[in-house]
């Protein structure tokens, strides 16, 4: 099953195009500065009946004239069959297009990364025919960003970094760095890195960080991510006005009854809920169906 940190750290090539041109100075390669790119289908199935796809696929313009493919797969763990795997991908892009082609491999962790990194040659032992050396970014490179100033310059950087050091110790500073940054970014372009960081912090505690930032700091954009926090928020204050009401009508609540009513985050079904606390002689009547 595709999680969501996986997504996360190829679907922003697809959101930002152009990261790659940053990513130069990272991999300490030299593409030349991006013009455009066009998101490239990702099928790479040939007539066989196995389905092989790439994460995400671009065609990237420079400014020179010399337009490359870049490859962007995310890999969450070591897998012994994804070189081979990784290799056919080259040689199909290759077959087809014609042109020059990079394979990038994103991860967000240190020992996935440099597993990734390593040579692996396809032949015999005397004669390698293939050896296969793709491009890796992860928390072995990329930096960690806790100024603001070098956010606000690239949050699509910025949040590329962040997603690969989702394990660091210091992952709140990280956080609060881009969150604070993407205050005063085009919410056409904040919107899209705020879903990107939650899905690149999948079921870490971060995650939960994040949201709490996002609710705070960012407030004023209507991401979906900042539109389900503060649907939760509204939904735990009026829940606590329900049990408030009770208490002062001197109702008692028994726990399962409270938890049902602080567990529930539908807005409409509580303001229901707080319709029927109004006159109800028991807890029990609160939930009574009009």
């Amino acid at each position: 099953m595709v999680s969501s940190p996986h997504e996360a750290m190829h679907r922003i090539f697809q959101e930002h195009p152009s990261l790659f041109s940053r990513l130069s100075e990272v991999l300490g390669i030299d593409t030349g500065p991006c013009s455009s790119a066009d998101v490239m289908p990702t099928d790479l199935t040939e007539s066989q009946p196995l389905e092989r796809r790439v994460d995400t696929l671009l065609r990237i313009e420079t400014e020179d004239g010399s337009p490359f493919l870049l490859a962007v797969e995310a890999q969450g763990r070591k897998d012994p069959e994804k070189p081979a795997t990784w290799a056919y991908y080259y040689a199909h892009l290759l077959n087809k297009y014609r042109m020059r082609t990079l394979l990038l491999v994103v991860c967000q962790n240190r020992s996935t990364a440099e597993w990734a990194a390593r040579p692996t040659h396809f032949g015999s032992p005397e004669h390698a025919i293939i050896t296969l050396r793709p491009l890796v970014v992860g928390p072995h490179n990329m930096p960690v960003i806790t100024e603001v100033a070098a956010a606000r310059k690239d949050p699509a950087f910025t949040t590329l970094a962040l997603i690969t050091h989702a394990d660091d110790p210091d992952i709140g500073a990280i956080l609060k760095t881009l969150s604070t940054a993407l205050r005063d970014t085009p919410e056409a372009i904040a919107n899209p890195l705020v879903e990107l960081t939650a899905q690149g912090l999948g079921n870490r505690p971060a995650a939960r960080q994040w949201r709490n930032l996002v609710a705070m700091d960012l407030s004023f954009y209507t991401s979906p991510l900042s539109e389900e926090i503060r649907d939760e928020g509204r939904a735990k204050g009026r829940a606590e006005d329900i049990l408030r009401l009770l208490e002062l009508r001197g109702i008692a609540v028994p726990v399962e009854a409270r938890d049902k009513i602080a567990g529930c985050h539908d807005l409409h079904l509580l303001d229901r809920w707080f319709s029927h606390a109004v006159t109800a002689t028991t807890a029990e009547d609160v939930f009574t169906e009009e």
